[in-house]
């Protein structure tokens, strides 16, 4: 009985495959497909590429990429936390704090990396 509230959802998340099924199907028979060297060609601003398509990035960018997801979990966590935290007593402030730990940890081993430090 209660999976009949998650009807519509089922529903909307079938008509949605269909549609993607559907506009992927009409777009192989009725789009152009006549590929060529010029078509497939990286695109760089109307200027012929330099070098290969594929370089290596530097840490700093996935170290940043780090750091973003540690504060944005922290902010997705602490404001439930914060507006519960008085039915959570002293068992919730705890388990938080071993959140908080761990975020922390994150944290230092970012700012040990000198993903803080800009150039």
């Amino acid at each position: 009985m209660a999976l009949q509230e998650f009807a519509p959802i089922g529903v909307l998340l079938a008509l949605a495959v269909a549609i993607m099924v559907l506009v992927i199907f009409l777009s192989r028979i009725f789009g152009p497909l006549r590929p060529s060297m010029r078509k497939n060609a990286p695109y760089e601003s109307g200027m012929r590429p330099i070098g290969p398509a594929q370089r290596r990035m530097p840490v700093k960018f996935y170290l940043v990429a780090v750091l973003f997801i540690i504060f944005d979990i922290e902010v997705i966590f602490f404001l439930p936390w914060a507006v519960v935290l008085r039915d959570l007593g002293i068992y919730g402030l705890l388990v938080m704090g071993v959140f908080l730990f761990i975020l922390t940890v994150g944290f230092i081993y970012e700012w040990k990396k000198g993903a803080l430090e800009w150039e």
